[in-house]
């Protein structure tokens, strides 16, 4: 059951019809909200969607689409991604 209130949500990702709504709690995923892709905003109907939805009844409320907090994730996913695909340097490159 997940309790009414606000939460900092993304979007997983959407298929068979649904999207998968991971809302966040305390900073990590807490509960998983499947939703009509016609509930969210329609800025915000992709995976990496990062949303600001008010729950009552397990039902979307509202739903806002954060974009600025989209754009900010995905590049810090990105620069996380690029730095572990760098080959360390071994000791014969030097």
């Amino acid at each position: 059951m997940i309790p009414d209130g606000q939460y900092t949500a993304v979007v997983d990702r959407i298929e068979n019809g649904l999207a998968a709504v991971l809302l966040e709690e305390n900073g990590t995923d807490a509960y998983e909200l499947l939703v009509e892709p016609a509930e969210l905003p329609e800025d915000g109907q992709h995976a990496d969607a990062v949303l600001n939805i008010e729950v009552r009844g397990e039902e979307v409320v509202e739903a806002r689409y954060e974009a600025s907090e989209t754009e900010e994730r995905l590049e810090s996913a990105q620069s996380r991604f690029d730095r572990l695909s760098k080959r360390p340097q071994s000791d014969d490159d030097n």
